[in-house]
């Protein structure tokens, strides 16, 4: 099973990557900073991790109005590894 699952992308970590060559995945939430690094220069040939920052995401409140009435319930928690490169870039758009 790989470590990451996929690359988290919005208007905020878009400003990251072009000013301060930081990338954001969604990862396993057993998954270490050494094995994060070792899986995104796997991953990405070329590409030197200069830093890894991780955080858990923490769960929030959803509901939704439905025909039986309202329905109540979390979303779940997720953990998230902010990569500092320090060379090379990640393309994320080029298998779209």
């Amino acid at each position: 099973m790989s470590v990451l699952i996929r690359p988290v992308i919005t208007e905020k970590l878009s400003r990251l990557m072009e000013v301060e060559n930081k990338y954001t995945f969604e990862v396993v939430k057993s998954a270490s900073k050494p094995e994060i690094k070792k899986a995104v220069e796997a991953m990405y040939p070329g590409v030197k991790v200069a830093k890894v920052n991780t955080l858990i995401m923490p769960s929030k409140p959803k509901g939704r109005y439905t025909r039986s009435g309202f329905q109540s319930g979390r979303t779940a928690t997720w953990k998230k590894a902010i990569i500092t490169i320090k060379e090379g870039e990640i393309d994320f758009f080029s298998e779209v």
